[in-house]
């Protein structure tokens, strides 16, 4: 994302800076509030619903980037043992599975305390970090519930971090 230098005030809204990012991006988005937006962002895999929301009380900005998921309840355990294993590569959030709302969900808090404010790159670095992680584990949850693959064998495929420049 190119510099997003047309931001200089010191107390805009986190909500406004993602509203800004999105704008940026040409993302559909609404602001359910003053504290929440919603967003759609198209992946490779799938379409993914992106909200962030502000809670001044605990002086962060939530993520939570989801899509849907209904798994056969039999591979249920082989999801769970996947979103375990997918955990331990990931450090910027993590995944968990919404049963009865039929929801993968990536989740991910920016700490904000202090009067600290997030600048437009680190909430796009937010955004897109979840669709990164949400691209790279997707096939890996397909494969455990509907490839008949162990969990160890779906998550071979995980598509791994690159470093560097081609």
């Amino acid at each position: 994302m190119a510099q997003l230098d047309f931001i200089h005030s010191d107390d805009i809204h986190p909500i406004d800076i993602v509203e800004t990012v999105a704008t940026h991006h040409e993302w559909d988005f609404d602001r359910l509030a003053e504290d929440q937006i919603a967003m759609a962002v198209e992946g490779q895999w799938r379409t993914y619903s992106i909200t962030l929301a502000w809670s001044q009380r605990d002086e962060v900005l939530r993520l939570i980037c989801t899509f849907d998921m209904d798994p056969p309840a039999e591979t249920l355990p082989a999801l769970y043992e996947v979103l375990n294993l997918a955990n331990d590569q990931v450090w910027d959030g993590g995944f968990t599975f919404w049963a009865p709302q039929k929801l993968m969900v990536w989740r991910y808090g920016l700490v904000l305390s202090g009067e600290a404010i997030a600048s437009p790159e680190q909430i796009d670095q937010m955004i897109g970090n979840a669709i990164l992680a949400c691209e790279r584990f997707y096939p890996c949850f397909q494969l455990a519930c509907w490839g008949d693959a162990t969990p160890e064998a779906a998550m071979d495929i995980a598509m791994s971090e690159a470093y560097g420049r081609a």
